[in-house]
């Protein structure tokens, strides 16, 4: 007796299809899984032959051998005991065979209740793609797999319902896709709630409308980190391509909430200092998402940042770099997306009151170099923006009202990244942090009196080709905010003040 069941796999962000084979045999009672299956995966038998007789099924009295194909392809965690339910229940003839554009994914509970899994939404994009057209999971996971075109997805709370609809005894409702919002209302934060820190604010306005890396520098009690989590909140909503990409990561990470379809606000990860260096690129026996991957298309904050370990710093270079990230196990390699915009808050001494008005800093010269030091100088260079934090004045503080919110200033944003969406049409660039140093030319024209001061402040300062690239992206967005197509002067001193570190080493 033999059956045939479709079900699929994910490795990294890709999912790809799997047949599940289902042999009764003869012989003593055994059940044995092949093709390369995980832990998880070989302990299916048990989960599988309690939920089948709490179910109220038989249970072959005979040798039973599932195969997992492709063979050579390693298959993890418990998302197969459904189809393998499914299998033997088909093999023993108690209902008919699933259809070969029909397919299964979910995990059984003894008594038959199908649990939630990860990786849903790029299985289900992978299902479509290979010709399924039907697909049953459980309930938890049908608003994200329901965001694959051409697919009607089943949700099930137990086998039995699957059983049932398959016999044509009690048919599945299918689940409706949500509907994208493209407005992506911010929820979170505003920046109305923030007193003062005018420099700041104009700094963080900056970074969002051109997707910059920032570094806060300032005492304790400023205000860095109340900053940091309002600056969602003047991004531009997720379009459609970036919020399947980021829901994507969440589900391999199996962080979707349930119920929930693409998500909607930008990722905010903010990893204690004490995160190690795999938990920050990713990792674990199986290759999974690191604080990196899940703050695509979103913000990746650091507190505290000299704080972490030197590893762990290191770690983030190659990611801001390329935008991705390959993490490579015994058992298998998965590449990852890690389009983030960094945003670290540091005190400027040990003690956090060197050149702190008002306040006594303790820290020698040498203890302060070695604080700052802790900080390489390649992954300062990849900051495009460093400013102050500074104390907040009292009458800022008392004032009946706090700043701008962050509708308005999302706005103005909104606006920049329209801009730049039309000028880099067609060239793969999505903002000017992104900006190729090929294309620095081309898309950031200098006036005269902008050239003479870069030219200047280069020889002067004696910066990096990389932190001259940078200062170029940033006042490419600086003109951007003004409206104007040529980068000023005005435009390239404020790019210019934002390397403070620069000028402070």
């Amino acid at each position: 007796m033999y059956a045939a069941v479709n079900s699929l796999g994910v490795s990294g962000l890709n999912g790809y299809p799997v047949a599940v084979e289902t042999d009764i045999s003869g012989g003593l009672p055994a059940f044995a899984v092949v093709g390369l299956p995980d832990s998880a995966v070989r302990e299916c038998g048990e989960r599988v032959r309690s939920a089948i007789k709490n179910l109220r099924y038989p249970w072959p009295s005979s040798h039973v051998t599932v195969n997992l194909a492709p063979a050579d392809v390693r298959k993890t965690g418990p998302l197969y005991d459904l189809p393998v339910f499914i299998g033997l229940l088909a093999a023993q003839g108690q209902l008919p065979a699933p259809a070969p554009h029909q397919a299964f994914l979910g995990e059984l509970g003894l008594d038959g209740a199908l649990r939630p899994i990860a990786g849903a939404l790029p299985m289900a994009l992978a299902a479509a793609k290979a010709g399924v057209r039907e697909l049953f999971l459980p309930a938890e996971n049908a608003a994200e797999a329901a965001v694959a075109e051409g697919l009607t997805v089943y949700p099930a709370r137990t086998a039995r319902q699957v059983v049932e609809h398959l016999s044509g005894a009690a048919p599945l409702s299918p689940a409706t896709a949500q509907g994208y919002d493209a407005g992506g209302v911010w929820t979170g934060p505003d920046f109305a709630d923030v007193r003062g820190q005018e420099e700041a604010r104009r700094a963080l306005e900056v970074a969002a409308a051109g997707g910059h890396n920032l570094l806060m520098v300032g005492p304790p009690g400023t205000g860095k980190s109340m900053l940091a989590k309002r600056l969602p909140g003047i991004l531009p909503p997720l379009s459609y391509a970036e919020s399947l990409e980021t829901t994507a990561v969440y589900s391999v990470a199996g962080l979707v909430p349930g119920g929930t379809g693409l998500l909607r606000q930008r990722p905010f990860r903010s990893p204690h200092h004490s995160v190690s260096a795999t938990a920050m690129a990713g990792g674990g026996s199986q290759p999974r998402p690191g604080e990196v991957s899940l703050a695509h298309n979103g913000v990746l904050f650091l507190d505290e940042l000299p704080e972490f370990s030197r590893e762990t710093l290191e770690v983030l270079r190659q990611p801001l770099e390329d935008g991705q990230i390959t993490v490579s196990r015994v058992h298998g390699s998965a590449t990852y997306p890690c389009r983030f915009m960094l945003v670290a808050a540091m005190n400027p001494c040990p003690c956090g009151y060197h050149g702190c008005p008002g306040q006594e800093c303790r820290c020698t010269p040498s203890a302060i170099a070695r604080y700052r030091q802790r900080i390489s100088g390649p992954l300062l260079d990849r900051i495009d923006l460093h400013v102050e934090a500074r104390p907040v004045e009292y009458e800022a503080l008392a004032a009946e009202t706090g700043g701008e919110p962050s509708e308005a200033i999302r706005r103005r944003v909104a606006e920049a990244r329209a801009l730049q969406q039309d000028r880099y049409k067609g060239a793969g660039v999505r903002c000017n942090a992104q900006l190729p140093s090929g294309l620095l030319r081309r898309f950031c024209p200098l006036a005269p009196a902008a050239e003479t001061m870069l030219r200047a402040a280069f020889d002067r300062m004696g910066y990096s080709a990389r932190a001259y690239d940078r200062i170029l992206r940033v006042a490419r967005t600086v003109a951007d905010l003004n409206g104007r197509e040529v980068i000023d002067a005005a435009a390239l001193m404020e790019a210019l003040q934002y390397r403070q570190l620069d000028r402070e080493g």
